[in-house]
């Protein structure tokens, strides 16, 4: 069980998980030089998995999913409430179930350690917060 203020930092520190992680998904020419690392570093491990090149359409969704999601951290960053704790837990899920749907559908395996983070980050931001308890004044 949280404290509301652990809580919201645990809301904070998953924004900015997401803000650095994503930030390349941004622009066509970030994401390129990191579909390139990712590629080499797919290739170096010798990972199954396909991780293909990437078409105008793809690079499109690659940089609407990175504008949207950082966006979403920095609000989270600057006001970090636990309601936005709670949506981003169910996000998180919702990018869980379609990673593991990626993998099973012959996707890299690199995406495998994005997938325990997702389930990590949301798992966290669903357990409970301790209510604040309330003085009594005479």
């Amino acid at each position: 069980m949280w404290t509301s203020t652990q809580y919201r930092r645990l809301v904070r520190g998953s924004a900015w998980y997401d803000l650095i992680v994503t930030a390349a998904f941004v622009t066509p020419w970030s994401f390129a030089a990191l579909h390139g690392v990712l590629t080499a570093l797919s290739q170096a491990l010798d990972l199954p998995g396909e991780l293909p090149a990437f078409e105008p359409v793809h690079m499109l969704m690659a940089n609407l999913l990175g504008s949207v999601v950082c966006v979403w951290a920095v609000l989270r960053i600057r006001d970090p409430q636990p309601v936005y704790g709670r949506y981003d837990a169910v996000a998180r899920f919702l990018f869980a179930a379609w990673q593991a749907y990626a993998l099973a559908h012959g996707a890299s395996s690199l995406l495998a350690g994005f997938l325990v983070f997702e389930l990590a980050w949301g798992i966290a931001q669903v357990l409970p917060v301790r209510p604040l308890s309330r003085a009594v004044t005479a």
